[in-house]
């Protein structure tokens, strides 16, 4: 499979951020193959979806193929993948439970985990892939969104962003100004300034959305 890297630069900050802040990045692969798989505890998750991620999708007897291509993490890169929880303990979700799910006894042998993760990942000379494994548990939940850290913050504003701008079939109420809310309170420091150019988008696409409906 090829591996490589692309980038649309449309302005001198872009090009900043691209060819001098993340360059390193760029050049120097620390993993390749990176693979990522989180098994949900039934007794405690009632239903998960994943955010996103539809052209990375493997199957789940891929996890273990090394010969299966996935993507590479260069030097200081990182890697967010967001998922929409429903606790069994709260009445809030999308589906109705089965009426002839399996029984969720098989689970509670440890019900202070939440979920499992699992990543897999090729060191850059070598073909045979690690294996690394966390438990997930449930006192790590945050009880409140202030209570999560500033980068998750924005991350779910920008996840947010992207499901409106297709349809908001999963985000109820929560629109443009809820995201350039949550979006602005977990700016930080932003040296560059790029959280403050995402508000400025969320804000341009919010003025279009107003003008459609006119």
């Amino acid at each position: 499979a090829c591996n490589g890297n692309y980038a649309y630069i449309d302005t001198l900050n872009e090009a900043q951020k691209v060819l001098v802040e993340e360059l390193s990045a760029t050049l120097q692969i620390i993993a390749k193959d990176v693979k990522i798989q989180i098994e949900f505890n039934p007794a405690v998750v009632a239903e998960y979806r994943l955010i996103g991620y539809e052209n990375r999708i493997l199957q789940r007897e891929d996890f273990n193929n090394d010969k299966v291509d996935a993507g590479e993490i260069g030097a200081g890169h990182s890697v967010t993948a967001l998922y929409e929880v429903a606790l069994t303990e709260n009445d809030y979700r999308w589906t109705e439970p089965l009426r002839y799910g399996a029984s969720k006894s098989i689970a509670k042998r440890d019900a202070t985990e939440m979920a499992f993760l699992r990543v897999r990942y090729k060191s850059p000379s070598e073909n045979k892939s690690k294996l690394q494994e966390w438990p997930l548990k449930q006192d790590d939940i945050a009880v409140s969104l202030e209570d999560s850290s500033e980068t998750f913050r924005f991350a779910a504003a920008v996840a947010a962003f992207g499901q409106v701008l297709r349809g908001g079939k999963y985000t109820d109420t929560f629109g443009y100004p809820e995201i350039m809310k949550l979006a602005r309170q977990a700016r930080g420091d932003d040296t560059f300034g790029y959280r403050g150019e995402f508000v400025k988008l969320v804000s341009l696409a919010q003025s279009m959305s107003a003008r459609t409906l006119d």
